[in-house]
């Protein structure tokens, strides 16, 4: 099986603030499986660290009111073309974010609230009818998440 997952989850430090997200049931899931690593976000050209983003009126704002969707999407582009490429069985995902975030995002007031929706990255790969699990819903290995 070949499973894409968010760099975040496997410890890689490409977070906007320059952490990961490195989540052990992920790893401990993808074990065994052919992995592909991605982080869209530095894919499209963003550093590390980065100044946070949300999706506002469906474009990718930093808050300091820059737009990063032009970034956002190219990086998308990029990993959607290795997904391709690997004929991937799975993406895991990054919860929340505007990148990876698979059911839910924040809603682009930068105040931590959370709305439903899918991140540039999550979508892209859904339309392309690809598998996606947000890795929160790892825990229910039979049951994930499927769009």
């Amino acid at each position: 099986m070949q499973i894409m997952v968010s760099a975040c989850l496997l410890g890689q430090k490409c977070k906007y603030n320059g952490g990961d997200n490195f989540n052990e049931k992920a790893a401990a899931f993808i074990s065994g499986h052919e992995v592909i690593s991605v982080c869209p976000e530095v894919a499209g050209g963003l550093p590390v660290p980065r100044v946070p983003c949300e999706i506002v009126n469906g474009e990718v704002i930093n808050r300091a009111g820059e737009s990063r969707d032009a970034e956002f999407r190219r990086g998308a582009e990029k990993c959607l073309t290795l997904a391709k490429k690997h004929n991937i069985d799975m993406a895991i995902l990054q919860s929340r974010s505007p990148s990876c975030g698979v059911k839910q995002i924040y809603d682009g007031t930068f105040s931590g609230r959370l709305i439903e929706g899918s991140g540039v990255f999550a979508s892209l790969l859904m339309e392309n009818d690809f598998r996606v699990i947000d890795v929160e819903d790892i825990e229910n290995k039979g049951k994930p998440y499927d769009n």
